[in-house]
């Protein structure tokens, strides 16, 4: 492909993605294939010419769409949204073409100096810790496990990374309903899945503090090393919040690590009058949360913030001859600040975003998803035979359809029922979550093009499906 074939093609693309988001509702918003039609309509061994651009795309509507589910759709009310925008695709354009790899500041100063002050801009805006250092992740996942990393050298005085996690029997805390990026870093870490301490939660499915008071007692009675609590704002099953404040002063008192997970709920910080989430957040050592969820910024973009960068340095930096600078310490290096060496320009589509929308915009939106959220939850409270099963907060519902003279065994199987057809029928896609043993519906109302109009056709149809199952 020449620099003129180049450009043609590139215009046909940029109007297949206009017209794609422009007529996006015409599609089934969860794929209805089948395992393996994908892979069997693609040729076992690649082409041994080149071929046509015209054939690429022509393969991509007949063979790739029909696989893809749509999470750009305005019924995508499953999981948590991993949300775009138009200035963010823009801004992807532009970060594959630049093409920079901006592992150190000379690698691209801009890249560097722009992500050190969208970080800066995120405090602001969200009121966040004015000593705290903000760093780009890839994931939520990631920056999970690059705490874990941090707090490990931090509790035992950063000799692990040069003997081993031998050197010392650590405990990591979190709760029952915590993300399972918990489980899977302790492993990465080398800590052990049986050092992974589950802590019981309260009837709104948010850890108790006193329990974990007593679990870091026991563990210091048997000769256990206390070293980072998992705190969450707002969990992936139900959006529980973990008392951020109580958590923290029971990690100061014991000198333990505290990370806050706000993955998804972080971006509501944005909204002043949503003080409450601040509460004890400045007793973190390290939060995270994830633009790609709710900030209408194309995954994958997660914010992490770090008390003690000097820790967070020493426990990634290494410095090959190859990697030295005349800049050294003068400048931001963030691959010293994570896992990765390589780096996307992830700073550029938060730019994008953050100045097209301004902050009143960022506001009135999620301001909008949470009133979004208030309406469907009055629905369910107003209809009979269906129950929240945990109250709302900010955009995500969760319940049941509940007629009486029925199992709990026969419900949950009925509601299972209900989500199933609404996802085969193409027109929404939701997921569940289980609550005390009761299989829940949950709808989250947080996605980039949703209108008022969405909603309530989500409950007509909620409300319809309910109907026509066998009484």
């Amino acid at each position: 492909m020449n620099h003129e074939e180049f450009r043609k093609n590139a215009h046909a693309v940029v109007d297949w993605v206009a017209d794609y988001l422009e007529q996006i509702e015409k599609y089934p918003v969860k794929s209805q294939v089948a395992p393996k039609d994908i892979y069997n309509q693609i040729p076992a061994s690649p082409p041994a010419s080149g071929e046509p651009f015209e054939a690429l795309m022509s393969d991509l509507d007949t063979i790739i769409m029909p696989g893809i589910t749509h999470w750009q759709h305005p019924h995508f009310h499953a999981y948590f949204p991993g949300n775009s925008s138009y200035p963010s695709v823009i801004a992807e354009i532009l970060t594959a073409g630049i093409g920079a790899q901006c592992m150190v500041w000379e690698t691209s100063p801009a890249a560097a100096e722009l992500e050190e002050r969208m970080m800066e801009w995120f405090k602001g805006m969200m009121g966040l810790p004015s000593d705290w250092y903000g760093v780009i992740q890839d994931t939520a996942s990631t920056a999970t496990l690059t705490a874990l990393l941090t707090a490990r050298e931090w509790k035992t005085d950063f000799q692990s990374n040069k003997k081993g996690t031998s050197v010392s029997k650590l405990r990591i805390y979190c709760s029952t309903e915590t993300h399972s990026s918990a489980d899977k870093a302790v492993k990465i870490a080398g800590l052990g899945s049986e050092n992974l301490v589950k802590i019981s939660v309260d009837d709104q499915l948010a850890m108790i503090p006193s329990e974990l008071e007593k679990a870091i007692q026991n563990d210091l009675a048997h000769g256990y090393v206390p070293c980072m609590v998992i705190s969450a704002m707002g969990t992936t099953g139900t959006l529980a919040f973990d008392p951020t404040r109580q958590i923290g002063e029971i990690c100061h008192k014991h000198q333990v690590w505290l990370h806050v997970d706000a993955a998804y709920a972080g971006s509501a910080l944005v909204l002043p009058e949503l003080e409450w989430l601040r509460d004890g957040l400045q007793l973190a050592d390290s939060f995270v949360f994830n633009p790609h969820k709710w900030l209408f910024t194309n995954f994958d973009c997660s914010a992490y913030y770090v008390k003690d960068k000097e820790a967070l340095i020493k426990t990634f930096e290494i410095l090959p001859e190859y990697l030295k600078t005349k800049t050294r310490g003068q400048v931001n290096d963030y691959r010293d600040w994570g896992i990765q060496l390589g780096r996307r320009f992830r700073a550029l589509k938060l730019w994008f975003v953050m100045r097209t929308y301004g902050v009143d915009l960022l506001r009135s939106t999620i301001r909008t998803h949470i009133d979004y959220g208030s309406w469907l939850a009055s629905q369910i409270e107003q209809t009979p035979h269906f129950e929240l099963l945990t109250p709302q907060k900010l955009n995500m519902v969760v319940f049941r359809y509940n007629p009486p003279g029925k199992s709990v065994e026969k419900l949950n199987t009925l509601n299972e029922t209900i989500l199933t057809q609404i996802n085969q029928s193409g027109k929404a896609y939701i997921t569940h979550t289980k609550v005390n043993g009761l299989y829940g519906i949950r709808v989250v109302l947080g996605q980039t093009r949703l209108e008022k109009k969405h909603v309530e056709d989500l409950w007509g149809w909620l409300v319809k499906t309910s109907d026509a199952l066998p009484k």
